[in-house]
């Protein structure tokens, strides 16, 4: 298993970098584990042997919207990134497992940096589904298939 795991740690946020810790303790020890990268990029190297695990498109959204300082820009700023991604798995050839929240199910978000993140990850999550071969919604731990 190769485990992509996008979030990048910010050092002020105890409970964050604590959620990590525990995050790193679950995983098996023969996962071969890369932190903090770029997804796209690491989908245009040729695949290993087995699955390769994106842990999530969430983490690595608001990563990209925060390095492109985005959070006040229109709504598609960060296209560039996502067209990326989504043309990465596109073409990537191997078993690929990607986990990505959904947002659009609830109360519309009292501020603007909420809702410009859930309606970019809404339709990149609508990009990535059309995409893939299967998708499946995770309800109270239940696996219900979408396609």
């Amino acid at each position: 298993m190769r485990y992509i795991a996008t979030a990048i740690p910010d050092p002020a946020d105890l409970d964050f970098a604590e959620r990590i810790a525990r995050h790193r303790d679950r995983r098996p020890a023969d996962w071969v584990v890369l932190e903090s990268t770029n997804p796209a990029t690491v989908l245009t190297t040729a695949p290993t042997a087995g699955t390769t695990l994106i842990d999530d498109i969430g983490t690595w959204l608001t990563a990209r919207i925060d390095a492109r300082e985005a959070w006040d820009a229109p709504r598609g700023a960060i296209a560039p990134d996502t067209d990326a991604l989504v043309a990465a798995v596109t073409a990537y050839p191997g078993r690929l497992v990607i986990v990505t929240p959904e947002v659009g199910m609830g109360v519309i978000p009292a501020t603007r940096s909420g809702r410009l993140f859930r309606d970019e990850i809404g339709i990149l999550n609508q990009r990535l589904a059309q995409t893939c071969d299967e998708a499946f919604l995770i309800v109270a731990g239940l696996p219900l298939r979408l396609k």
